[in-house]
């Protein structure tokens, strides 16, 4: 949390303890009491800033009623020199705290001493994160689960290195296995068709049916002819991949750089094969006794560490699955690379994948279990009129992240997709993500934004320019709306690390909105220019801090934050 938070807080359970002290001296209390209490900031703020609930978890061990316990302990408290001006009890034995001037006055001072970097945490203490995300087949293109996968995955990145944690974006390229296979096979088909007429293959049902094969074969007839019609089965789709990998990983990159996705590393699943590692794991499995012999494959003992069934690491042909492969990705993570942790981000799908891989990374010595977190996440369901949108208007084929991004600003796509936490399912309404009014998030509070720098530009053009305040004259913000959105401006820290420690980046947008929400109320409040001027300073300072915060949250996200709207 906000240094300041954290201050205010230990005040107020200093007090409690000292005042259950002087109960004890007083000989109202029986014994001083030693139990925990917990300390909370009330959803309805007429019940004061903070609230404990030492009354309640006090009882059994005092031997009172818990309002009886409030009442002596509201009694006794001392709040001098503290940031509370007053407390008093209700309910059951709920001790209120009001906090003062002081306090909402430090928390603007500190927003301007620390401008952008304001709501940063060292809540991560600099461990080292892997997060990989989007990872999407290079055989096709990406669809609406990749979309909202890079939005979450990039904003999560994002959030971990503000709570202070270093943080590495990756991409998995799986260029090895049996899709690749199957992606040789669909284009060597469809090269085929290109020159052979009725004598050439049909396609098989199990191989990629879509546009992109076909363009990807016509493509290299038109650059090279029927040349590979002279090769070997093998070499032609071989030179087929070679040519068109490369082409659909270059476009994947091309759209992810235009959702502004810029990864630390693209991870080829091939580097582990050329590399050695998963030789190298298979042998450490092997010396370790976790796998055996059936059938001519090589077997792994999955359902001793976590899974529900032993799985194969290596078929019968002597090549190793996509699951070997997959466990010397994850090692190479933790034990080559040194992550502490790995975040994967999969679609809900793969849960059954999720207790196998801790359980071997855990059979390797590698605390799979506590070193990767797997976030699944659910579908997304497009709408648009209202009614579910399924296929392109362009092509008459499914919805690609590439589609997307030409329908619809990139803003709102990343804002968008982080308003509900991952593994809850979605609906992204295209149309409202085009408008421009308070219905649509992120327009939203770019309009807050914009209103803020506005009214700084708008009085500095009267000769009121923003300057700066002493703490005597941000004492003057005591309205219910001045006070309730400097409240909500504290609590950034603690939303950054509560976003960090719960994976759910969402939380940071819903700031974002609730921020929005207040300033507006403010605004419609409070006249900024009034005639008292050091109100008015004092005014237009918070107005400061809102865009200074504002600015900082979106552009964390790489999401705009303009001046005028």
């Amino acid at each position: 949390m906000s240094y300041l938070v954290d201050a205010a807080q230990a005040q107020l359970r200093a007090a409690v303890s000292t005042a259950a002290q002087k109960a004890v001296e007083a000989g109202v209390f029986p014994t001083l009491p030693q139990g925990e209490f917990r300390i909370e900031v009330p959803q309805n703020r007429g019940f004061g800033d903070f609230s404990a609930n030492a009354a309640m978890a006090w009882a059994k061990e005092l031997h009172q009623s818990p309002r009886s316990i409030a009442q002596t302990l509201a009694e006794k408290l001392d709040l001098c020199d503290t940031y509370f001006e007053k407390a008093d009890f209700a309910g059951a034995g709920f001790l209120n705290f009001y906090l003062g001037a002081e306090y909402y006055a430090a928390i603007l001072l500190d927003i301007r001493a620390k401008g952008e970097d304001y709501g940063r945490s060292d809540w991560g203490g600099g461990r080292k994160v892997n997060v990989e995300f989007v990872s999407a087949n290079p055989t096709g293109p990406m669809h609406m689960g990749n979309a909202r996968g890079g939005a979450l995955g990039d904003c999560l990145a994002a959030v971990l290195e503000r709570a202070g944690c270093k943080v590495s974006r990756e991409f998995y390229v799986n260029d090895a296995g049996n899709q690749i296979a199957k992606f040789a096979l669909s284009l060597d088909v469809r090269y085929r068709q290109l020159f052979e007429g009725d004598n050439a293959p049909a396609l098989p049902e199990d191989a990629y049916q879509g546009t992109d094969i076909t363009a990807l074969a016509k493509a290299y007839a038109d650059e090279h002819d029927s040349s590979l019609l002279a090769l070997s089965e093998e070499a032609r789709r071989q030179a087929l991949v070679a040519y068109a990998l490369p082409k659909n990983i270059s476009a994947m990159q091309n759209t992810l750089t235009k959702y502004r996705i810029i990864y630390d590393r693209w991870f080829f699943e091939s580097e582990l094969h050329n590399s050695g590692q998963v030789k190298d794991l298979l042998t450490q499995m092997d010396e370790l006794d976790l796998t055996y012999e059936r059938d001519g494959a090589v077997w792994y003992k999955a359902s001793e560490h976590g899974g529900e069934k032993d799985e194969v690491l290596v078929r019968a042909n002597g090549v190793p699955t996509y699951f070997a492969a997959d466990i010397a990705y994850h090692r190479d993570k933790l034990l080559t690379r040194a992550f502490d942790e790995a975040i994967d981000i999969w679609g809900a799908d793969h849960h059954g994948h999720v207790a196998r891989m801790q359980g071997a990374l855990d059979a390797l010595g590698l605390d799979g279990a506590k070193r990767l977190k797997v976030i699944l996440m659910q579908l997304v369901r497009l709408m648009s009129g209202g009614e579910v949108a399924r296929m392109s208007k362009r092509t008459g084929n499914a919805i690609t992240l590439t589609d997307l991004l030409e329908d619809i600003p990139v803003d709102a796509a990343r804002f968008m997709f982080n308003l509900r936490e991952p593994e809850t399912q979605m609906e992204f309404d295209l149309d409202l993500a085009v408008q421009q009014s308070s219905q649509n998030p992120v327009y939203y509070c770019q309009y807050a934004h914009a209103r803020a720098c506005s009214v700084l530009r708008k009085l500095a053009e009267t000769g009121k320019p923003l300057r700066q305040c002493n703490a005597d004259e941000l004492a003057l913000l005591t309205t219910p709306e001045e006070r309730e959105l400097i409240a909500h401006l504290a609590a950034l820290t603690g939303e950054t690390e509560a976003a960090a420690r719960l994976y759910d980046p969402a939380k940071i947008a819903r700031y974002c909105i609730e921020l929005s929400t207040l300033y507006h109320k403010f605004y419609a409040a409070c006249r900024v220019n009034c005639e008292d001027e050091k109100l008015s300073a004092a005014r237009l300072f918070l107005c400061d801090c809102v865009r200074s915060v504002l600015h900082s949250q979106l552009t964390l996200f790489k999401i705009t934050a303009p001046e005028e709207m």
